[in-house]
């Protein structure tokens, strides 16, 4: 049986949900491999709306196995609130369901704070990054500095006692340099010992538990957050998050080699969007814009800040197929440019009077980037609800067949609506 690796393949916020979700009807299991609660996925099923952050899109689905993984750093109080919530709305969430891998970085309250503090710090200068200030930057910096508390270590209190003191040596020095006041260590290590029995339920070793399951012919679908353009070393740095991002991650962070993927899907809106700070070469501050994002209803799932919105940008999505060795795309959002009488794809940038067919390295040179585009006949018909080619316009389908041209790589699934069977499947990824 075949596993699949669905990655975002720009800024994010482009429609991961709703593909997992389709394609988690097929799998046997649903891993998270990175990143935190900052990134929101939204599903909608039968008319439902069930929001997600921590948890893999797969918990919505009965009779399915969802794991975290160790390449995630997990607030444990969100995920049991999280789960609650979910609960609530009818879904079955136990330790049959949902694994947490024993090694899973977990976030701290001082996490958040230390996040936060440092994006007031640097308000109003270039310094600010746009983080969600929930901690997954200094949670990751704390497994790097191996520092952090993990899942396993709830289970015995010495150790515990012991991570504890080892963070707050560095966090109440960082702490007193911008002037918070020191984490009070017994109230922490009181907090983690309540929370401890309720985490542990999920605790397994998640590689062992994967490893079995492959060898048995189980469907694995590895299910990433963020996008491809936020990854720590291949992003617009620093305007990134703090974890790898791209395909070759999923296999680290549930701990299986990268020979257990076979298939590499990316996700890629019809256009662009992007939130909080950095380098948007196609970005528009115009009607286009103000456009583009009313009827893309673009506001973050978990922060509810409005997206940045621009033109298809064919340069760094065929950028982040070849980074993430992407076998085939999601094309999402295609109903969104309706109506449009030209459509811009931008096919290269000019910088300083050079021509550049990839974006620089170099953050002044992203700065000063300047898309070259490629106009393109619109339409007028609506593209919502379609399900085969046969329903698409003809100009819709000559778009779709010049951004595969543009980014050297084939359309797999087209979505036209946030309805999961408004879906046009053209290549199957779990297909041996």
């Amino acid at each position: 049986m075949a596993n699949v690796v669905v990655v975002g393949a720009q800024w994010g916020d482009e429609g991961k949900g709703k593909i997992v979700d389709w394609l988690s009807e097929r799998a046997d299991v649903i891993a998270r491999f990175q990143g935190g609660h900052n990134a929101g996925h939204t599903l909608v099923i039968d008319g439902k709306v069930y929001k997600l952050n921590a948890l893999p899109s797969g918990v919505v689905r009965g009779g399915k196995l969802s794991v975290i993984g160790n390449g995630v750093v997990l607030d444990p109080w969100h995920l049991l609130s999280e789960i609650d919530k979910i609960r609530e709305q009818g879904v079955d969430i136990s330790p049959e369901t949902l694994m947490v891998a024993e090694n899973t970085p977990l976030i701290m309250p001082f996490h958040g704070e230390l996040d936060r503090a440092r994006e007031a710090q640097a308000a109003g200068s270039n310094a600010k990054i746009g983080t969600t200030g929930r901690g997954i930057g200094p949670a990751y910096e704390d497994k790097v500095g191996r520092r952090v508390i993990r899942v396993a270590d709830l289970a015995d209190d010495e150790t515990l006692q012991s991570r504890v003191d080892r963070a707050l040596v560095h966090h109440n020095a960082l702490r007193a340099g911008l002037g918070l006041e020191s984490i009070d260590r017994d109230a922490t290590v009181d907090m983690l010992r309540e929370i401890a029995p309720e985490i542990l339920k999920y605790a397994a070793p998640v590689w062992k538990v994967l490893t079995e399951l492959r060898k048995a012919g189980k469907r694995i679908l590895f299910e990433g957050a963020q996008g491809s353009l936020l990854d720590i070393d291949f992003g617009t740095y620093p305007y990134v998050t703090s974890s790898n991002v791209i395909a070759g991650q999923a296999a680290t962070g549930v701990g299986m080699g990268p020979n257990s993927i076979d298939f590499v899907l990316g996700i890629v809106k019809a256009y662009t969007t992007r939130v909080g700070e950095g380098p948007f070469p196609t970005e528009l501050d115009d009607a286009d814009g103000e456009r583009l994002g009313t009827r893309g209803h673009e506001f973050g799932t978990v922060t509810g800040r409005k997206r940045r919105c621009g033109w298809f940008d064919a340069v760094l999505v065929r950028q982040t197929c070849a980074i993430s060795g992407i076998n085939g795309i999601a094309l999402t959002k295609l109903d969104v440019l309706d109506g449009f009488e030209t459509l811009k794809i931008c096919v290269g940038y000019e910088v300083d009077g050079v021509a550049y067919d990839y974006l620089p390295t170099q953050a002044a040179l992203q700065a000063r980037a300047r898309p070259v585009y490629e106009e393109m006949e619109g339409w007028q018909e609506s593209t919502a609800g379609a399900r085969s080619w046969n329903d698409l316009p003809g100009a819709a389908v000559k778009y779709v067949r010049r951004i595969e041209e543009l980014i050297q790589c084939p359309v797999a699934m087209l979505s036209t609506s946030p309805e999961r069977d408004d879906t046009i499947l053209v290549t199957d990824p779990f297909a041996d």
